[in-house]
């Protein structure tokens, strides 16, 4: 039997945080990784290294080496509509750029715009995406499309179809009322049921029975939202979730419009989504509720004792006017939640950097009364708790022996960094991104000198432009439809913001 040599990585002389906290210093150590996975961190470990075709060597000299950050709710389906839009209430929003909006999409470019976001992740750090993509409608080619751009850019990615089995028009309020019957067709939701494919049996069948396609790929499932699902399916999702140990992501609360309609339509469930979400076991540390905004105290409690996550996207929810999240609360109450970067279309970057800095600063101006410190809570949350949240808590989210060698090196001569007063502090509000000069991904060097080492950029940037013209007329023809149905979604919006949901997360002056 032939025994191949082991991939081994090298990084010498980096920069290490020595310790927890915001006052956490700087050591220099080593790290080794053979195939992935760290086998040593410490003073003098990657002596005796010598460059190899199995050896690669990293020099970190007056480098910080921190571990990759998770973005822990992504949407690869909007990639090409980054700086399309100000401003834009989250229903508005949605009609105008999430795909049951569009045509169909070519598998060229589902490709590119896939590979172009997982670039701009891995450019900021990002070695982890968890994508809650929308393939509308599904082609199964398509789908592996996706799956081979995140394998050929060497980003890790937790992949979780988005689906559905209620209409949009059904699922906010006032909308079937205010809105005329002619126009109704137009009225699409995050994810639109197909009712000629089963897309749970699908992926079943084709991908949660084999397990990871490889190291990197693994799966998630992702009913889009509660409130556009049936008991049966959210059960047939909890049911997957045991079976196959995946976790869950869904939006939930992220507008008051959410909000209302679970006190409109879930009375029942004392007009709490959560409520009803614990009634079918959908609650506990598989179940990740992205954005979180308008949770109440109460249901606060319920999602402490559930252990369920939440994940906050502040990028998106200051943009799309859907208010602060209860970002204090969540602290207090012990609750794990991790950091997302959110649809490029909403938040215009994926950049996890500016996600740390707006949680930490926005949160400051939830009470009048000084909170503990933040810097050190966010960036646990951007890899630590990304981790948590796509259930590799035990390999991912830290530099240690038998993790992943998933980690990025910055340049500690930026003049964001000088002088260096605290590693902590100035990586969540100075640091932009601009220090990061190489990425690596399970011991794998995929960008260096700020440049990706497995795709080429040039090339790619040809592929957009040909594709480009396409999706641009495509969106114009989104936008007109919708600009039909704007003096009825401004009435159901002010309708909405009339309501009393209990509480108020947008910052109106009363």
């Amino acid at each position: 039997m032939v025994h191949s040599s082991p991939r081994v990585l090298v990084i010498r002389n980096g920069q290490f945080l020595a310790g927890a906290g915001p006052d956490a210093g700087l050591v220099t150590r080593d790290l080794v990784a053979e195939d992935g996975v760290i086998v040593a961190v410490g003073a003098g470990v990657g002596e005796g290294y010598t460059v190899s075709d199995s050896v690669q060597i990293v020099d970190a000299t007056d480098r910080l080496v921190l571990p990759g950050f998770v973005n822990a709710h992504y949407h690869s389906h909007d990639v090409l509509a980054k700086g399309t839009m100000e401003e834009e209430p989250l229903e508005w929003w949605a009609l105008l750029a999430l795909p049951p909006s569009f045509p169909p999409r070519s598998t060229e470019e589902v490709r590119i715009r896939t590979i172009l976001g997982a670039l701009e992740c891995l450019r900021g750090g990002i070695t982890t995406v968890q994508d809650m993509v929308t393939l509308f409608p599904f082609e199964p080619e398509q789908l592996e499309a996706v799956i081979e751009a995140y394998e050929s850019i060497g980003i890790r990615a937790v992949v979780g179809p988005q689906f559905a089995d209620k209409t949009g028009i059904g699922t906010r309020p006032f909308w079937e009322e205010v809105i005329p019957e002619k126009y109704h067709s137009r009225v699409k939701s995050f994810a639109e049921p197909d009712p000629d494919f089963d897309l749970l049996d699908y992926l079943e069948q084709k991908y949660f029975a084999e397990g990871p396609t490889n190291g990197r790929i693994t799966w998630a499932l992702a009913p889009t939202a509660p409130e556009s699902c049936t008991d049966d399916l959210l059960k047939r999702t909890v049911g997957l979730s045991e079976k196959y140990d995946l976790p869950i992501f869904t939006h939930i609360y992220e507008s008051k419009s959410m909000a209302l309609e679970a006190r409109i339509h879930y009375r029942e469930h004392g007009g709490s989504l959560i409520n009803w979400l614990k009634t079918l076991g959908m609650l506990g540390p598989r179940v990740n509720l992205a954005h979180s905004v308008w949770l109440l105290e109460d249901e606060l409690e319920t999602l402490a004792e559930t252990n369920t996550q939440v994940v906050f996207n502040l990028l998106s929810n200051l943009k799309l006017k859907s208010g602060i999240p209860p970002i204090e609360a969540v602290q207090r109450l012990g609750i794990s939640y991790s950091l997302g970067c959110d649809n490029p279309s909403c938040s215009d970057s994926q950049n996890m950097f500016q996600a740390m800095k707006l949680t930490a600063t926005i949160n400051a101006i939830t009470h009048p009364d000084p909170l503990p410190e933040q810097a050190y809570q966010v960036f646990e949350a951007a890899t630590r708790g990304g981790a948590r949240a796509i259930g590799q808590s035990d390999s991912l989210g830290e530099l240690a022996v038998g993790f992943r060698a998933d980690c990025y090196l910055i340049n500690l001569h930026d003049p964001s960094w000088l002088p260096l007063n605290s590693a902590v502090r100035q990586l969540v509000y100075s640091e932009s991104g601009r220090g990061v000069e190489t990425v690596i991904v399970d011991g794998d060097v995929v960008i260096q000198d700020g440049r990706s080492t497995k795709v080429d950029e040039a090339a790619l940037r040809a592929q957009l432009a040909e594709v480009m013209p396409n999706f641009l007329a495509d969106f114009a023809s989104a936008r007109e439809r919708v600009s039909e149905l704007r003096p009825y979604l401004l009435e159901a919006h002010q309708r909405v913001w009339a309501q009393d949901v209990g509480l108020n997360r947008l910052l109106s002056g009363r």
